[in-house]
Parts: C-alpha cells; structure tokens; sequence
C-alpha cells in the first residue's frame, strides 16, 4: 500500500527563498568588512550568525529546487533527503566560525578595545532594515522551510537590536568590554542552537524514529483491527526532518477473503491519513504464513 502526499508552491517558494538569500550573503559580506572596520566582535559574531543563515538559506533554495525533481533508479525516494547534508555542512561551518570567534572575544575581556561605535550604529540600523525585509518577504510562504528561516531572520533582528542598544551605551559610556560580552553571548546562543540542530540531524542520518509518540499512534491504529493479530517489522524513519516513511508487516488473525482484504487496507488508508506520510508500505501475511524477511535472516 502507497500513499503519495505532494504539496508544492515551490516557484513562489523558491523566488521568496532566493530573494532572502540574495540579501543575506550580500550584508553578510559587509557585515565582515564592517566588524573588521569598527574593530567589533559583536558584528564579527553577528557575521558569523549570518553566515550560517546565508548557508541555511542557500541550501533551502536549492533543495527546494531540487526536491521538484522526479525519483529515480538512483533516487528512489526522491531527493529530499539531501537537505541532511547540507544541515551537517551548515553545522559544522557555523561550529568552525563559532569557535574562531570565541578566540578572538574572550582574550578582549581582559583587554577590552573601544569599538568604531558609529559605524557599529549605521551597521546595526542596517542589519535591522536588510534582516527585516528579509523577514517579511518570507512572512508570505506556506512551505515548513520558509517558515524555519524566517524565524532565523527575526532572530537577526533581534541580534541587532542588542547591537544597536550596545553602540548607543558605548556613545554615552566607555564600556569597550560591552562589545565582547555582547559577542561570546552570540556566540554561546549560536553554538546551542547548531549542537541541538546536528544531534537532532545526526539521529535523522541514522535512521532514528523521528517521532515516539506518532510510532505508538501508528501502532495502535494497525493493532486496532479485529483481523490483526500481530505487527512486526514495523518503521517509521524520516527523508529530511519534514517527510516520513511508514513500512510494517501486519499478521493477521485468520485467512480473509480479498474483498475484506481491500476493505482492511481501506481502514488503514483512512486512519493514517492524518499521519502524513510521503510513502507507505504494508504487507499482510495470513495466519499460517512464515515471514519472509525472518526467513530470508536465518
């Protein structure tokens, strides 16, 4: 039994993507040259969160792009799951830069400089205005990866809020340890977020079961039937993060006919529909039948 679920918006997706994404590597490459200029950690951490999203939303434009594509003999289900590595690469560059960051932030608490504080103000109305814009040409998209990133450019916002509240401190008060604090702080936040996402990346690679509580559901619904005495083999594991595959071996109590077979797949079919799974496959096996795959292991 196959189920296919296909929602797609995917030109406007990718133009909404791909305009954020214009936007993003542009200021990032000025944010760099802006903290190398006013002599912040704080920018030069806030680049560094940028650079990140930038690779974010790169690799959601592409793989939006190359999602539509058709499966194949190569790709049989698709190419939905490239999306895992390009989260892995994206993690491990933020962890590099992240890293690099702290070694230049904390030797400053120590011996704190006094940054350029103007351009650290025109650069945080700047970030506010690109990362804004940014924001509300995503707000428009349907799409779970429009969503994400959206979320990732309001948190830049915010970011430069903190750099804008800062450079205006250090206006009125030499305080030139604010900008390390501001930066490690950054830093520290960056550094959660990519070790949560990669943990979560890493059990999705390995095929973990990306939902207990849908694996019991699921169960439940197959185990459900007075026809079923049993169910073995039984998966749930996930593309990408955002679709799911379901396979199962369903024992049943008795020999049935093939019209109460078709009205038992037709149960199932209803009830896991709001499950949402890209692919499902279940193989029924009669009462006196050996499985298979048990036998095909010894």
């Amino acid at each position: 039994m196959h189920s296919h679920n296909h929602a797609n918006d995917s030109d406007g997706a990718s133009n909404r993507i791909g305009w954020a994404f214009f936007l993003n590597v542009v200021f990032t490459i000025i944010e760099f040259i802006g903290g190398w200029l006013t002599n912040s950690t704080a920018i030069m951490a806030d680049a560094v969160h940028d650079l990140g999203d930038s690779l974010s939303i790169g690799t959601a434009w592409g793989l939006n792009k190359l999602g539509d594509k058709e499966a194949n003999n190569t790709f049989s289900y698709g190419y939905k799951r490239f999306s895992l590595l390009g989260a892995l690469i994206n993690g491990l560059v933020l962890i590099t830069g992240s890293v690099w960051i702290l070694f230049e932030a904390i030797p400053r608490l120590s011996n704190p400089e006094m940054p350029q504080v103007e351009g650290m103000l025109l650069l945080s109305i700047f970030g506010i205005t690109v990362n804004g814009f940014a924001a509300y040409k995503l707000s428009g998209g349907t799409t779970l990866n429009e969503k994400i990133l959206n979320w990732h450019l309001l948190e830049d916002v915010l970011g430069w809020v903190a750099v804008l509240i800062v450079s205006v401190v250090l206006m009125f008060k030499p305080w030139p340890i604010l900008d390390p604090i501001l930066s490690i702080g950054f830093t520290l936040f960056i550094l959660f977020n990519v070790v949560r996402n990669l943990k979560e990346t890493l059990l999705l690679f390995l095929q973990a079961t990306p939902d207990k509580k849908q694996l019991d559901e699921v169960r439940d619904v197959l185990l459900g039937s007075e026809d079923v005495e049993d169910i073995h083999h039984f998966h749930i594991w996930s593309l990408d993060g955002e679709h799911n595959v379901m396979t199962a071996h369903v024992q049943l109590k008795q020999d049935i006919s093939i019209q109460n077979m078709t009205a038992l797949k037709e149960t199932f079919r209803k009830a896991l529909a709001k499950f949402d799974f890209v692919h499902t496959t279940i193989e029924f096996e009669f009462a006196d039948e050996a499985c298979r795959d048990e036998q095909d292991a010894h």
